[in-house]
């Protein structure tokens, strides 16, 4: 392969993928180039969103919570009767000098709550110190989701408190479950053709288990709507990646000999830290995945959008607001983001931008449709006096123009250009948006 064929290939990946639509090609096409943007579009958010300085974060807020959340876990299922199926899960999950440590360090922390020297501000604590890593891991999520508003305090409460109540109660279905299948299949030896099938069954409950767990937190989490059918494929490949690196780690027995050698005792802290940092990158990846899918026809023209010209700009702003004022005129529907950018041809991304854009300058505001929550969009001037001189005068004047220029000493060119911009706009304040 020659240098021309590798920067042709180069550009088609950086730029000319990001411009086929859905008509230039066959559907089979365009579907294995949307799985190639998918994964450019992951890889490249990995570094602009900076998933490795947020799982170090988590990592450290997982450190300060993970023992109290434990102890919570095993109180609730200690109150049940089945606290020895959780402790079994934890040391099969982790190496065993460290599942000893933090079996040490739950029951110390259980014998203090029960002696009654944990009460009071040690409750206080127990919650915040919760709260914190969820609100951290949601924060995390809602930043790869670019979801500015996270939930309220009482929501994290309630949806958090209620996850980590019937947490135990799903480790103990899934242990019955699995336990079941076992035995049943021992029973099925003589069945030589059925045995094998349900024993692959059998051993993929461990992956079942951990692909439901990360499609449920891609869903669940983001404060925003998730939906399914773009969190599974995410779900999947992340909950694999994650088993994978723990049969890695947990068998990894040359690592744990040269850390016992260097570290001792305490040999067991940085391998946890390496543990929690490696899996929350794979979570945070499998988020960005997420993202990216469901939101894929937002990043088309994506380069272009990002450089878009103030002419083009000002166009798409003219057609996006008369679209929504002819929309009200009709007593219609209020547009969508997605309706106005499949209907005028605008990259999504784009469309959005503009509406937020036109929202800062009061120009539109949000509406929700109907039961499904969508949002809509209505004009926030009356559509009779809104015209086309009205809105480019607000995009002139949108931002902040507190600059300690002396005006007076260029007044001559600020009276220019305020004159043109008035001459301009002044010819245009006859024309109505709902009448283009």
């Amino acid at each position: 392969m020659n240098s021309k064929t590798i920067n042709r290939w180069k550009c088609f990946l950086r730029d000319d993928i990001w411009r086929i639509t859905p008509d230039e090609v066959s559907p089979l096409r365009y579907r294995i180039y949307s799985y190639i943007k998918i994964i450019l579009l992951s890889i490249s958010r990995y570094e602009d969103d900076r998933i490795q300085v947020r799982a170090s974060a988590l990592t450290y807020s997982t450190i300060f919570s993970i023992i109290p959340i434990l102890a919570l876990l095993f109180a609730i299922a200690r109150g049940f009767g089945f606290n020895a199926m959780i402790e079994d899960l934890i040391r099969q999950g982790v190496v065993s000098q460290q599942s000893e440590l933090i079996m040490t360090w739950i029951n110390s922390y259980l014998k203090h709550a029960q002696s009654g020297v944990f009460i009071g501000i040690g409750l206080v604590m127990l919650m915040w110190s919760i709260l914190i890593l969820t609100d951290n891991i949601e924060r995390s999520f809602n930043a790869i989701w670019q979801i500015k508003r996270p939930r309220t305090v009482f929501r994290k409460i309630t949806d958090y408190f209620s996850m980590i109540l019937l947490l135990p109660l799903l480790i103990v279905i899934s242990s019955g479950l699995t336990i079941f299948m076992t035995t049943y299949v021992k029973e099925l030896d003589n069945f030589r053709l059925l045995a094998p099938f349900l024993q692959f069954w059998v051993n993929l409950i461990p992956y079942t288990l951990t692909w439901a767990m990360f499609i449920g937190l891609f869903i669940f989490i983001p404060n925003t709507k998730v939906k399914l059918r773009h969190a599974i494929v995410p779900g999947i490949l992340a909950g694999t990646a994650f088993q994978a690196f723990q049969y890695f780690y947990v068998n990894s027995q040359i690592w744990i000999t040269s850390y016992n050698a260097i570290y001792g005792s305490f040999a067991a802290i940085p391998m946890f830290l390496l543990w929690t940092q490696v899996s929350w990158t794979i979570c945070l990846f499998g988020a960005e995945m997420n993202y990216a899918s469901q939101n894929l026809d937002s990043f088309d023209f994506r380069k272009d959008s990002a450089r878009i010209s103030r002419r083009y700009h000002d166009f798409f702003c003219t057609i996006i607001l008369s679209a929504i004022c002819k929309r009200f005129k009709n007593n219609k529907k209020p547009y969508t983001a997605e309706e106005l950018g499949k209907e005028y041809c605008i990259p999504l991304r784009l469309t959005k931008q503009i509406l937020y854009e036109l929202q800062d300058m009061t120009l539109v505001y949000e509406t929700i449709n109907d039961e499904k929550g969508e949002t809509g969009y209505l004009p926030g001037v009356d559509i009779n006096q809104l015209t086309v001189g009205m809105l480019l005068n607000r995009i002139d004047s949108a931002g902040s123009e507190k600059f300690k220029i002396d005006r007076k000493l260029h007044s001559k060119s600020w009276d220019m250009l305020i004159k043109a911009r008035e001459e301009y706009t002044t010819t245009q304040n006859t024309i109505l948006l709902k009448d283009l």
